[in-house]
């Protein structure tokens, strides 16, 4: 049988993280991102109507009067034949009364069948918008340090701090890939992003304590027999059942739940399980792959 050696193949595995942040920096700066008005500004119309909609042709219908960028999405209720349309504008004053009004004519002439009817209106200021977005990344940041803390303490036996800023590295590579899912597949950055991002972290810094806690006890176990890179070696095999198995059975349920929403065109719900089935697969990725592999690169390092 052929030697398990995840750290040989250490190179390749530091080197697709890397080529997909440039692949991002580089469609990022061509094509932008799209900003949901919850950062940027503007205005959210909801509107419910009957019968089949074309949300093409509401977009259409609502950029010919020029009021400015229009993102058109879909809702149900569950508990009556409604639909629901919401309808955003970004701008950075908002729409006036009378824009409003406008726009809700527009949308009842051009299909009178659907009875459309204006549900809620709302503004958002772009100052607004970036106060939600600064408390967001206060939390994001809050959350990263804790996690370094909670691992420098949990495992000072393995290096502490240096072992908390490698799960952090891990943890990073995991958020990016989740803004590469939005920016690439053009999903709006709004609060169900905040909320993929903090649950991939969740689960990413779950794996990763698994296979910190698997070196901790070889350790221990092997005092001074193993090299740092046959620790993480055993360690590795022995918590791969249960990741991978962890995984799938959550993976599945966002790829069904992908599947469904994707059919009925429920907007809302394939915007926060698509990029969470992708980031979960990231967080595989980077707990068997990466974080071992960066701890034997600086046990190693330490060495010479």
């Amino acid at each position: 049988m052929k030697k398990f050696d995840i750290i040989a193949k250490k190179k390749l595995f530091i080197t697709i993280p890397v080529a997909i942040l440039a692949c991002l920096l580089i469609f990022t700066m061509i094509f932008g991102a799209e900003v949901s008005i919850e950062f940027t500004g503007g205005t959210i119309m909801t509107y419910s109507y009957t019968g089949e909609l074309d949300f093409s042709r509401v977009a259409s219908e609502i950029e010919s009067l020029e009021f400015g960028s229009v993102t058109v999405t879909g809702g149900s209720a569950f508990n009556a034949d409604v639909e629901f349309i919401n309808v955003a504008f970004s701008s950075n004053e908002g729409l006036s009364a009378e824009q409003l009004s406008e726009a809700t004519a527009s949308l009842v002439s051009a299909f009178p069948e659907n009875n459309i009817a204006l549900e809620n209106s709302q503004n958002v200021s772009p100052s607004t918008g970036m106060r939600f977005f600064m408390k967001c990344l206060v939390a994001f940041v809050f959350a990263f340090i804790l996690f370094i803390i909670y691992i420098a303490i949990r495992f000072k036996k393995l290096g502490g701090w240096s072992t908390g800023v490698f799960a952090l590295i891990a943890l990073l590579v995991d958020v990016m890939v989740v803004v590469s899912v939005f920016i690439f597949f053009r999903l709006p950055i709004d609060a169900i992003f905040m909320a993929v991002v903090l649950a991939i972290m969740g689960y990413s810094i779950n794996n990763t304590i698994i296979l910190y806690d698997r070196i901790r006890e070889n350790k221990t176990l092997f005092t001074g027999k193993k090299t740092a890179r046959d620790l993480v070696n055993i360690s590795v095999r022995q918590s791969l059942t249960r990741t991978i198995n962890t995984t799938v059975t959550t993976a599945a349920a966002l790829l069904v739940l992908s599947i469904v929403a994707m059919i009925y065109d429920v907007n809302t719900i394939l915007n926060f399980a698509f990029p969470m089935l992708i980031g979960l697969i990231s967080g595989v990725y980077t707990t068997l792959c990466l974080s071992g592999t960066f701890w034997v690169m600086w046990q190693e390092r330490k060495k010479t």
